[in-house]
């Protein structure tokens, strides 16, 4: 049975893009790991006729469930509990314990602006402890409760939750145990999802793969696969009904066999946790970045991860040929010979890397990112990468990258993982 759930992120900073929307997403997956089919999310303003069209919108989709974010603060512009009670029909009642907990809460936030208008203080905990008569109370993270509203006639149940992030994914648990929750769920299927991941190939290659496997009888239909280029890698992320794991199967092994050379991951791995995994061994191998083009944007990668301070010496920002010269000691007549974006100067500065912060592994980059800088002979998005273990245990590669400067840098920081890893590979 389909269970269909709509998301309705309120929010005018998140309309128009001052705020990425964070929530979306993440309430998507876990409906998806509770076997519900996740219909669409809508954006919308702090306005009550959209949020209320909204959630009349999913209602006519025939979603069970609506998930809504944001607007449960205590200012004017925070409407979606009243909005949600006029959608299901309940009056808005102060609830008396919720009036008191919050009022505590706020008590001991504001003790440390004793000029505050306590006015305005009272008013705000007043609107945010009235609620939609009926609803299941959701404790609050911050000052705002969250709230389960449970469905009137054949109507959607709606689970209203905070817009930050750190209020709305600790809620979540308690929201998705709440008996309204779980009535409108009930008869849900699993879904499961696996990912695999290319390296170095184009995404039209994964589209005549697609068609090559329906002509070689794999039943594509039985499966919901989506493709997406994203930092310079493919993800193929497939959803299917557990009684279709064959089929998935068929399909994976079919991408294996076409594509053995450029897949790397049928388990989801990023290449940043593959890396990770082949620096920590055995045995441990410690790692140096010098960059220039990227501005620390390799080192900021690495750093992502944590845990990584256990193999991550450090890294050099070597913007300036000065500064290559000073700290990653590249040859001030190497630079000037074979200019500074070449061969030559990226292997310098993983070498100068791997010595200046006694590293076993050095990494070294050094292009043009654009968009000016460039020049017949050298390009912009004209890139080289090294790696390097000392002597001849290296790895080099030459890009010539499109798009923008944001472009150009970020894939960069996707090469140079794959060609360090590669090194670390071939010599286990």
């Amino acid at each position: 049975m389909t269970i269909l759930a709509g998301i309705v992120v309120t929010g005018t900073e998140v309309l128009t893009g001052r705020v990425v929307d964070r929530n979306g997403p993440w309430c998507s997956e876990q409906l998806r790991e509770l076997g519900v089919e996740h219909q669409s999310t809508v954006v919308v303003g702090d306005r009550p006729a959209d949020i209320l069209a909204a959630l009349r919108w999913f209602e006519a989709q025939g979603c069970s469930l609506i998930i809504t974010s944001g607007g449960l603060g205590p200012t004017a512009d925070d409407l979606t509990a009243t909005v949600v009670g006029e959608f299901q029909g309940r009056a808005m009642v102060v609830d008396e314990p919720l009036h008191v907990r919050i009022t505590e809460i706020l008590r001991r936030l504001t003790a440390r602006w004793p000029n505050v208008d306590q006015d305005a203080i009272a008013l705000g905990n007043l609107k945010q402890a009235t609620i939609p008569e009926g609803a299941t109370i959701l404790e609050p993270i911050g000052t705002a409760p969250g709230l389960v509203v449970p469905s009137v006639g054949d109507g959607p149940t709606v689970v209203v939750l905070p817009g930050p992030p750190s209020e709305l994914i600790p809620m979540w648990q308690v929201a998705a145990a709440s008996e309204p929750f779980r009535s409108a769920i009930e008869g849900s299927a699993a879904i499961d999802q696996s990912m695999l991941r290319l390296f170095g190939i184009p995404e039209s290659e994964i589209a005549a793969t697609m068609r090559d496997a329906v002509d070689a009888g794999v039943d594509l239909d039985a499966l919901e696969i989506t493709t997406c280029l994203r930092r310079g890698e493919i993800e193929i992320v497939t959803r299917f009904a557990p009684e279709k794991t064959d089929v998935y199967e068929q399909f994976a092994s079919f991408v294996a066999a076409r594509h053995a050379d450029t897949l790397f991951s049928t388990d989801g791995s990023t290449i940043d946790e593959q890396f990770a995994t082949l620096l920590k061994g055995p045995p441990l191998l410690s790692l140096a970045v010098a960059e220039s083009c990227t501005g620390g944007l390799v080192a900021a990668r690495l750093t992502e991860r944590p845990g990584a301070s256990e193999y991550l010496r450090g890294g050099i920002v070597a913007y300036s040929n000065a500064a290559k010269v000073s700290l990653a000691h590249v040859a001030p007549q190497m630079i000037e010979t074979n200019g500074a974006v070449s061969e030559e100067v990226a292997v310098a500065l993983a070498e100068g890397a791997r010595t200046a912060l006694g590293a076993d592994l050095g990494i070294g980059v050094t292009g043009i990112a654009g968009p000016d800088g460039g020049s017949e002979d050298k390009p912009v998005g004209l890139v080289w990468c090294a790696a390097s273990l000392g002597g001849d245990r290296l790895a080099v590669r030459k890009l010539q990258l499109p798009g923008s400067r944001q472009v150009i840098r970020d894939r960069t920081t996707t090469v140079v993982l794959h060609l360090a890893a590669s090194l670390l590979g071939s010599e286990s």
